[in-house]
């Protein structure tokens, strides 16, 4: 019997490569044997005819179900929405934009046939990406690793076979900000890794500015690791260490010299360091009480706006 695999895409304004990837995807899918598919669009909240493509696309292949999101909630969040919307035996994450190349997709089949329970996409090859992306995509991987228990594995991204009782461990995780590629790591499973190289935007531009990409490594840090908040009680430790030292040889030496009048530039160093310590301290404390504040308001990940089409039957 056909295993029916639920293929999760993540669509916000990408209009203009909708029918392209359609065009690539399906001929695909169509020569894997022993296999039917639904495959989920995620509609986050696209402002252009993103969601007019997309309807029409399923109205003229019934593999395809469109989930309208009630407005943009980010990435994470539509993926989670496609996991919870998905009913196949193994679900598939790969974003629109065709990066990430769907001829990998045979091999994840197979690989998960073969009794593996996640099957990562890794990029051997990211020279499609600009310098500065790569070498903040390292120092984030390096960064988070040291800190964190829960191992990240550089350079995988969303692009992933995981099965049926993967995506339930994941449906038991109730958190509302959700770091889904520290999810991934922290359910583990029998994993599976297989390389290719990322290929260049066919159409569209990132959605990804440079502040967002620093706020979602902020997330991930702040995620799984509580030790960047303990990092601060550290340097307060050897902060008062030194001022206790340094309050010392004051005493020492006004008891030896006399008293001096302290120096302009020496004080002004003392106040402005420090004072620049407290502040990022009570920043990073700030991060995690904004997650507790966020997490005791129980609102849900996403909202549905509707989807389509309704009750269509996949074949």
């Amino acid at each position: 019997m056909p295993s029916l695999i639920s293929l999760i895409v993540p669509f916000y304004n990408e209009g203009d490569g909708v029918d392209l990837f359609a065009q690539t995807i399906m001929p695909v899918l169509a020569a894997i044997p022993e296999t039917e598919w639904e495959i989920l669009c995620i509609d986050d909240g696209s402002r252009d005819d993103t969601l007019k493509r997309l309807i029409a696309l399923s109205e003229q292949h019934n593999q395809f179900r469109i989930v309208e999101l009630s407005r943009n909630f980010g990435k994470e969040a539509a993926m989670t929405a496609g996991l919870d919307t998905a009913t196949g035996a193994a679900v598939i994450v790969i974003d629109a934009d065709l990066q990430d190349p769907p001829e990998l997709i045979p091999d994840m089949i197979d690989a998960w046939r073969n009794g593996a329970e996640v099957v990562l996409g890794r990029r051997v090859d990211r020279s499609s990406d600009s310098a500065a992306k790569r070498l903040t995509a390292s120092w984030f991987y390096s960064l988070h690793n040291s800190l964190s228990k829960i191992k990240i594995p550089s350079n995988v991204g969303d692009f992933r076979l995981m099965d049926r009782c993967v995506v339930d461990a994941l449906q038991q995780l109730p958190e509302r900000q959700r770091f889904m590629k520290g999810l991934y790591a922290w359910v583990g499973f029998r994993t599976v890794t297989l390389d290719y190289v990322r290929a260049a935007r066919h159409v569209g531009e990132t959605k990804f500015s440079g502040l967002a990409l620093w706020n979602f490594a902020l997330e991930g840090l702040t995620s799984f690791s509580t030790l960047p908040i303990r990092i601060w009680t550290y340097v307060g430790t050897i902060g008062a260490l030194f001022a206790l030292l340094y309050g010392l040889f004051i005493v020492v030496r006004t008891l030896l010299l006399g008293n001096s009048v302290p120096g302009y530039a020496s004080l002004f160093f003392a106040v402005t360091f420090f004072g620049s310590i407290q502040i990022i301290s009570i920043g990073m404390l700030g991060e995690y009480i904004g997650r507790i504040y966020v997490e005791t308001k129980q609102r849900p990940v996403y909202l549905i706006r509707k989807i389509y089409p309704i009750n269509k039957n996949i074949s």
